[in-house]
């Protein structure tokens, strides 16, 4: 019987060796679910920046173009506004030259 005994221990030992070694694999799976799915997230979260990114350099392109021609309709402006206050300045010495 003590054979019998001896098996039944071991039998048990064995049963709780694999029991603890199942409880390690359902926490390792586990933990791998979590890793997983934070990964994923941080993929989704690197794509949505890469998209923001671009859509932002599209957005900044279009402000230094709409920049730029502010600039040269400023530059032209200010060329008009020379030209006429050169014009108007020549007719108020025409008028100031001419004899009464």
């Amino acid at each position: 019987m003590d054979r019998v005994e001896t098996s039944t221990d071991a039998l048990e030992l064995s049963l709780k060796r694999l029991a603890h070694a199942v409880d390690v694999l359902e926490l390792a799976a586990e933990r791998r679910m979590r890793h997983d799915e934070a990964r994923a997230n941080v993929e989704e979260e690197y794509a949505l920046m890469q998209d923001d990114r671009s859509r932002l350099a599209v957005e900044l392109d279009a402000a230094l173009d709409r920049s730029r021609a502010l600039e040269a309709a400023n530059i032209e402006a200010g060329e008009r506004l020379a030209r006429a206050a050169k014009t108007i300045g020549d007719i108020i010495e025409r008028v100031d030259l001419r004899p009464d």
